[in-house]
């Protein structure tokens, strides 16, 4: 079939209408599909997100832990030189020392206060923090068996559908080939602008299918005669007489079920 042929009229309207069914039918699976595989990248992107924040909050308690770390070791040498100081004002010789010693004193007493206000918001905010962290890991806990609902629907999908779709592909492409290529661009264009990739289409009760515009009767035996290709006025889709578009139907669909 991939071989270019010398066609006529009639066998080249059999040949447009079949690759239509094929190109239909590859619509229709991947219309099963739908959003799913959207879907599935959109919350694959959501976990992947939640996952970094929950990384970069968890780093922050830790940076926040580690800074508590820094003011409690501060006290403690606050305490330490508070301690030193208090000792050395014991065995100061004038009140100019000792009033240098005591504001050293004060000093330190200032800083322990400070750390101390200090760690009491570094608290605060840890736990704003966990509380955050907890919704986070609700949310992505949630997320991630939404994910794992929509794979696993996408993946019977794929089972049912992806060996079916892929000899369908090759299948137009073979009919593609054997079609001559103003026919194919043609077709292909038509397909493109039209509603529902329909872009060759049947007479449905004196009404072209897809717009259901009224055929005049003179145009329909034309079209019935297979002598030339005619192309809707209101559409631009190609037109095929019922007859034919039953005989290939049947035809594709014996097709269609080896597949």
């Amino acid at each position: 079939m991939a071989k270019k042929k010398e066609a006529t009229v009639e066998e080249r309207l059999r040949d447009l209408y079949d690759l239509q069914l094929i190109d239909s039918r590859i619509d229709e699976i991947r219309n099963v599909r739908g959003e799913l595989p959207l879907e599935v990248r959109d919350l694959e992107d959501e976990v992947a997100g939640l996952n970094t924040r929950l990384e970069k909050l968890e780093s922050s308690l830790e940076s926040i832990d580690n800074q508590i770390s820094d003011k409690k070791n501060q006290i403690e040498e606050s305490k330490a030189l508070i301690k030193k100081y208090s000792e050395q004002q014991k065995n100061v010789r004038n009140n100019r020392e000792y009033n240098s010693i005591t504001k050293e004193i004060e000093f330190q007493e200032l800083e322990i206060e400070l750390a101390e206000k200090h760690i009491k918001e570094f608290k605060v905010q840890i736990e704003q923090k966990k509380l955050v962290i907890s919704e986070t890991k609700e949310r992505l806990k949630a997320r991630q068996t939404h994910l794992k609902h929509k794979k696993s629907e996408l993946d019977a999908i794929l089972a049912e559908t992806e060996k079916e779709e892929a000899a369908l592909i090759k299948k137009s492409e073979e009919y593609r080939a054997s079609i001559e290529e103003r026919l194919v661009k043609a077709y292909t264009r038509i397909r493109t602008n039209v509603k529902n990739g329909l872009a060759v289409v049947a007479i449905e009760r004196g009404a072209s299918g897809g717009s259901f515009f009224t055929i005049p009767p003179q145009v329909q035996m034309e079209i019935a005669s297979r002598k030339k290709i005619i192309t809707d006025e209101h559409s631009g889709r190609i037109l095929v007489d019922a007859a034919l578009a039953e005989e290939e139907k049947e035809k594709m669909s014996k097709l269609f079920s080896k597949l």
